[in-house]
């Protein structure tokens, strides 16, 4: 059983920055990869950034030069730093982990930009 937990979320002005925060129940490095995701209202959900076991790294288009994805394997836990924020980026945030071929998700966390 994999839990993931985010935290970091909260309200920010436009231009803001905000850094998510996902740790997980076990090591990290035995995940193929992490990810984080949105999800505005009314939606779909969308990829943010992931990386994997390796230390790739991909990025929306949207996010590039502005959120960076890392990790502290000694941590278990990965972040997301969201800098110059866009009312638009308005969404519940979640944490995801491939492991052995099953998705696992945090509870997610809200990520308001006012503007």
């Amino acid at each position: 059983q994999v839990q993931l937990v985010e935290s970091g979320g909260g309200l920010v002005q436009a231009g803001g920055s905000l850094r998510l925060s996902c740790a997980a129940s076990r090591s990290i490095l035995m995940f193929s990869a992490m990810g984080w995701y949105r999800q505005a209202p009314g939606k779909q959900r969308e990829l943010v950034a992931r990386i994997t076991r390796g230390g790739s790294i991909n990025y929306a288009d949207s996010v590039k030069g502005r959120f960076t994805i890392s990790r502290d394997t000694a941590k278990n836990t990965v972040y997301l730093q969201m800098n110059s924020l866009k009312p638009e980026e308005t969404a519940v945030y979640y944490c995801n982990a491939l492991f052995l071929s099953n998705d696992y998700w945090g509870q997610g966390t809200q990520v308001t930009v006012s503007s």
